[in-house]
């Protein structure tokens, strides 16, 4: 078993023909956000992972083990709810609005200009579709935001640190309110 116990953020410093060459592996979110797991590699090698808490690997982040090689990360597909705005009747601001509604309930969210990603939730989705949001369960990479405070990457690989603000939440009630909206 090879223990890798770095991980270079979108690869950083590394260069492109060791990228090309590395071996890689797919892994879910679940397995993505622990700090100790184990996994196979395309070449056949069990990876004991050993990384700081609280670290989160991504997808197009690079593992460096013990001997020195490298392993591409690569976020594998899985079962997740694909969340848009209304072809015929959606906007921008239905996106914007569902994601703050997911957010307030402390949901890990994809964030994509045309889409948000989320893990099946069947009550979540009752509550988009609510927001006449279309919500399609697919199989599909997940990469959720990492947090405001404690720094996040972004899909290109880049990170960025955050700093607190003072804010309060009011967890007990839902905010939503609903208008009418013609589907059909």
């Amino acid at each position: 078993m090879l223990q890798v116990s770095k991980c270079l953020p979108g690869g950083q410093g590394l260069a492109p023909a060791l990228r090309k060459r590395a071996s890689f592996v797919e892994l879910d979110w679940d397995v993505r956000q622990k700090s100790r797991f184990s996994a196979t590699d395309s070449s056949g090698r069990v990876l004991a992972i050993f990384l700081p808490r609280g670290q989160a690997v991504r997808g197009g982040d690079v593992l460096v083990a013990e001997d020195g090689s490298v392993v591409l990360v690569q976020a594998a597909p899985q079962k997740v709810l694909h969340i848009s705005a209304c072809a015929q009747h959606g906007s921008a601001f239905d996106l914007m609005r569902a994601a703050y509604h997911l957010g307030n309930r402390h949901v890990p969210i994809e964030l994509q200009p045309d889409h948000l990603k989320i893990e099946p939730d069947h009550v979540l989705a009752d509550m988009l579709r609510s927001m006449h949001m279309t919500v399609v369960e697919a199989d599909m990479p997940f990469e959720p935001e990492g947090g405001a405070y404690g720094g996040h990457v972004t899909n290109d690989g880049h990170s960025h640190h955050g700093h607190g603000h003072g804010h309060s939440h009011d967890h007990g009630h839902d905010h939503a309110h609903p208008h009418p909206h013609p589907h059909g």
